[in-house]
């Protein structure tokens, strides 16, 4: 056998070098496709038993932090909390996500977002429900109990729909009959506080004077439906009710806004929001509830959580620590 030459080695080499640039050589230059500037739909189901419960967010939005935001912690620490968290130090942003519960006998929804006023305002970041429940394949005619945990703007502004109607045209609107009490209260109303509180006040009152009133109020303890418990967690404001969705050996605990956003909330239980009505009171019901969700191991749903909010908590530094359940994809 005869060994080739140096010559003939790089020939032959420089004639692959050749081909392989043919071959590999960039395509003439086309116009780019322009980038499609939105997300996907937002929602997502899974198991509890045999109820089906699906999650649906009413989309998210940033704001600046300002002094105020926490009222019982220096902003100091409140960055450096963010910033643990891979956050920005000087925003803040809010997560919302009603759910709706097949339990088969009822459909219902708990709580409804923030509407359609705050979608036009927003341009599309809040008051999404009606779009994600459409294409979730949830008719709103379909539901026929819609569960209001507390009366805050996010949570009640969504049963309406853009004229004024209830946007849930066969639902019965169940709520607390502690915070029906305290909101329709014409004495509390005159004691309210200028701004926030005051707003409160008129913009409940707009909502459910356009429902003519009709509601049912709802009593901690005494199941709503098959499975659903109401469960007093007050301090956030006077009625907040949180939930506990039991089906067979399986539940979950249905939180709503027991903690705001967890990377303060609850890695920092003592620190007070300044939308919380009673500060101390919202502490230690945050305390009393994530060491039950601790000690239980019980799944939690977050109304704030980031989507789909979906999780099981830990003790952490002092502290708690939401670790998010995996994303399946069956249900």
């Amino acid at each position: 056998m005869i060994d080739p030459t140096r010559r003939v080695m790089l020939t032959g080499s420089a004639a692959a070098t050749a081909m392989v640039a043919a071959e590999f050589a960039a395509p003439a230059a086309r116009a780019a496709a322009p980038p499609i500037g939105k997300q996907a739909p937002g929602f997502y189901r899974y198991k509890v038993g045999t109820a089906e419960v699906t999650v649906l967010t009413d989309g998210a939005r940033w704001f600046p932090l300002t002094e105020s935001y926490v009222v019982s912690a220096p902003i100091g620490e409140v960055r450096k909390a963010l910033e643990a968290a891979y956050l920005p130090p000087d925003r803040m942003i809010h997560h919302y996500a009603p759910i709706v519960v097949n339990i088969g006998s009822k459909v219902v929804l708990i709580d409804t977002g923030n509407g359609p006023g705050a979608f036009a305002q927003t341009k599309g970041e809040l008051g999404q429900l009606p779009a994600n429940l459409k294409v979730a394949g949830i008719d709103p005619s379909d539901v026929d109990l819609v569960v209001i945990s507390h009366f805050h703007a996010d949570h009640v502004n969504g049963l309406l729909d853009a004229n004024n109607k209830l946007a849930f045209a066969n639902a019965e609107v169940l709520v607390p009959a502690a915070e029906w009490k305290f909101w329709m209260d014409d004495g509390e109303m005159s004691r309210a506080s200028k701004g926030r509180m005051e707003d409160l006040f008129k913009n409940n009152r707009r909502v459910f004077d356009a429902l003519g009133r009709k509601v049912t109020p709802y009593e901690w303890k005494k199941e709503l439906a098959p499975g659903l418990m109401p469960l007093a967690t007050v301090g956030h404001c006077i009625g907040h009710t949180s939930f506990m969705l039991s089906s067979g050996s399986a539940s979950l605990y249905i939180q709503s806004d027991v903690t705001n956003h967890p990377d303060l909330f609850a890695r920092h239980p003592d620190w007070a929001a300044s939308f919380d009505q009673d500060p101390v009171q919202a502490v230690a019901t945050r305390r009393m509830v994530y060491d039950m969700l601790v000690s239980d191991r019980l799944l939690v749903q977050g109304f704030h959580y980031p989507f789909p909010g979906l999780a099981h908590v830990e003790k952490a530094e002092g502290g708690y620590r939401v670790v998010p359940m995996p994303w399946n994809p069956t249900i």
